[in-house]
């Protein structure tokens, strides 16, 4: 029998792409949110997006906390997503974890490393750095960040958690040694081992010395940890989802301000193919006039088989604080699209699960990842079409490019995989 697991996000793009990395490996794996779904439901690999990212400290521990008192059961390996950039509120979920751990193993040990090197986030000295340079100069922690510093022991010690770190040197010794390691900073009581990594093969160490896991260890991290251990569990290859094609358009959504996404929206609609539809914040701030006049229009243009692009506007200083209330009014706005659109794809966490929660989704089955970051899977609920999450700062210019490809060629194929579908 595989190990089972448990993935416990802050929001619906961390609790996607730690799944995939298990679906991969071909687990069952699934994402949920909202309400619990009964555990008689649960897959293998069960991923529960908390939404708890733009959440107070306080308010997100006992988010944490709700949830492990009805998620957690025997037999469950916990894995506690974190952002790979430190936002939401790692330290105080992370304690909430260990917490719960105590009370209901008798003990509690985390395995914390945040790197995800394929998408540039890195862990040296205990400090996690982005394409080589430190965190506090990437563009994602000027926009938002929770901490004085991205030193990991100190982010950690603001929640009054016991730390030790484990140095790139004690990483890369592995098998044995490192297992030693872990296991001698695991005895002195309620601790977290922090752990260098600046490669893929640092976090397979990680992985190899930890497994099978002691009641009461969990593993703290980003996707990055999550696909090495994935790659330790055996699996079987899934047999793959089929449907009739579509002659209806699909629709993406831009929600996230990150870089990445702004500029790929750019060059995905300087491309061609795919009708823009940009909407003014007043439009979704302002009389519902207005929100069904844009509902109207995209399923107008997806019912003549357009792909079609939504996008919300921001000026370069963008109030932050409006964020929840553009999401809700874009989710009012869209929602007569559910039934019309051929698959949907969205940037940012908080827009997808709005999105699809209006549409009557309460969950995903994880399929495929198109890239590091960005997940491909199935909606569960009211609703059964192919679906896509990005995180907002994951990817690059070319990514929205690359998933409006791919959802095209799956309308057109009628199967999810990549295999038989032109790259």
């Amino acid at each position: 029998m595989s190990t089972r697991w448990l993935i416990l996000a802050d929001d619906l793009t961390g609790a996607a792409d730690c799944a995939i990395a298990f679906a991969r490996r071909g687990l069952a794996s699934a994402v949920s949110w909202g309400e619990r779904l009964d555990a008689a439901a649960w897959p293998e690999v069960f991923s529960y997006d908390a939404n708890s990212r733009g959440m107070t400290a306080g308010r997100a521990a006992l988010t944490h906390g709700a949830a492990l008192e009805q998620l957690f059961g025997e037999g469950r390996v916990l894995f506690k997503k974190i952002d790979s950039t430190l936002r939401g509120q790692p330290a105080a979920e992370t304690a909430a974890t260990l917490a719960f751990l105590k009370v209901r193993s008798g003990r509690a040990f985390g395995i914390f490393a945040p790197a995800f090197p394929t998408t540039g986030r890195t862990t040296v000295d205990g400090h996690i750095h982005v394409n080589g340079r430190p965190l506090e100069e990437a563009e994602v922690w000027q926009r938002d960040h929770s901490y004085p510093s991205a030193d990991l022991l100190e982010v950690l010690a603001s929640a009054d958690i016991a730390t030790e770190h484990v140095p790139l040197a004690v990483i890369r010794a592995g098998g044995d040694a490192l297992r030693a390691a872990l296991n001698v900073i695991a005895a002195r009581g309620e601790i977290v081992a922090v752990c260098d990594a600046e490669t893929d093969d640092d976090l397979h160490r990680i992985a190899e010395a930890s497994l099978p896991v002691s009641a009461g260890t969990f593993f703290i991290g980003s996707a990055g940890l999550a696909h090495a251990l994935a790659a330790s569990m055996p699996g079987e290859a899934m047999e793959p989802p089929r449907f009739a094609p579509s002659t209806q358009g699909a629709l993406m959504v831009v929600g996230s301000l990150a870089v990445a996404s702004r500029t790929g929206a750019r060059k995905l609609v300087a491309g061609g193919g795919i009708v823009h539809v940009p909407v003014e914040p007043a439009t979704l701030l302002g009389a519902p006039e207005g929100r069904v006049a844009l509902g109207r229009q995209v399923v107008h243009l997806l019912d003549a088989g357009e792909d079609v692009l939504v996008e919300i506007l921001m000026n370069e200083e963008p109030d932050m604080s409006l964020g929840p209330q553009l999401v809700e009014g874009l989710a009012e706005a869209l929602k007569p699209a559910a039934s019309r659109m051929s698959a949907f794809a969205a940037t940012g966490g908080e827009t997808a699960s709005a999105l699809l929660s209006s549409f009557g989704v309460n969950g995903i089955r994880l399929i495929d990842e198109i890239e590091p970051g960005v997940a491909l899977g199935l909606t569960l609920g009211g609703l059964e079409i192919p679906v896509v999450t990005k995180a907002g700062a994951f990817g690059d210019e070319d990514s929205l490019s690359r998933i409006a490809g791919r959802l095209r060629a799956i309308r057109s194929k009628g199967t999810i995989l990549k295999e038989g579908i032109p790259a």
